[in-house]
């Protein structure tokens, strides 16, 4: 195995977690398969694929920013819930 009891213990702790016998277990066989796959995929020669940042092909999915006009100040507020006179009227959050 490439990962022993007392790492997966080492790590439990930084993680701050309570494993019982059986999860430690359970962890050292299970990081030991990351770790062994892991070992796998840097035996592949990758050295004519471009880094990329993301899986997929990543497009800018906005849309042309267009001059239109904007709602008048009656507009807006007849969707407020509570307005004072030309203004939101919203919960006081500072005490004075």
């Amino acid at each position: 195995m490439k990962i022993t009891r007392k790492e997966v213990e080492h790590v439990a702790r930084l993680a701050r977690l309570e494993l019982t016998a059986e999860e430690k277990e359970r962890m050292q066989t299970q990081l030991d398969s990351i770790l062994s796959y892991i070992d796998k995929l840097n035996e592949l020669d990758t050295s004519a694929v471009e880094p990329t940042s993301h899986v997929l092909p990543m497009t800018n999915v906005f849309r042309e920013d267009e001059v239109m006009p904007s709602l008048s100040q009656e507009e807006v507020l007849l969707n407020a819930p509570d307005r004072h006179e030309l203004f939101f009227r919203v919960p006081r959050i500072l005490e004075e």
